[in-house]
């Protein structure tokens, strides 16, 4: 059992505050890697997962990135950092947590994506003026701000 998992069996489904990270990852031509998956079913998003005990918020967005995807980044640039009421959750089961989430990007992931199951339908890399409908709100936000501030400056191979 998982920090998280230990500690709902404490405090049952009252509201907590987690902390969790994501990365945005840019392959060499520019397209970006989304996550379908299966919590919300069929949702689409940006790798990432929530902080075990002891580590950095870039320990968490690595981890996270190769238990997903089996890819693996050395270098993590960050986009910033999310939280807030508008960062409430209720899941299905009825727990209700708060969500602190740092995002990263990183460019050319090193690796072949292989899709974690227990979490993923399917990964795809998409063209920002080619994402698919359904994007989790707080990652379309998060991919706007990256769009908008970082996207621009990459090394990028023309298509």
């Amino acid at each position: 059992m998982g920090y998280i998992e230990d500690l709902r069996s404490i405090v049952g489904h009252r509201p907590l505050i987690f902390v969790g990270s994501v990365v945005v990852v840019v392959d060499k031509v520019g397209r970006i890697l989304l996550q379908q998956r299966k919590f919300p079913e069929g949702a689409w998003g940006i790798p990432g997962g929530l902080m075990e005990l002891g580590e950095s918020t870039e320990d968490v967005a690595k981890r996270e990135l190769y238990e997903e995807t089996r890819l693996q980044v050395e270098e993590l640039t960050l986009i910033n950092v999310y939280s807030g009421p508008e960062h409430f959750i209720k899941a299905a089961n009825g727990d209700e947590f708060y969500v602190v989430t740092t995002a990263y990007y990183a460019e050319h992931a090193k690796g072949d994506v292989v899709v974690d199951e227990t979490e993923s339908f399917a990964f795809h890399y998409f063209y920002p003026n080619e994402f698919p409908e359904g994007i989790v709100k707080s990652h379309q936000a998060i991919l706007d701000e990256f769009l908008l501030k970082h996207y621009s400056s990459l090394r990028v191979v023309a298509k």
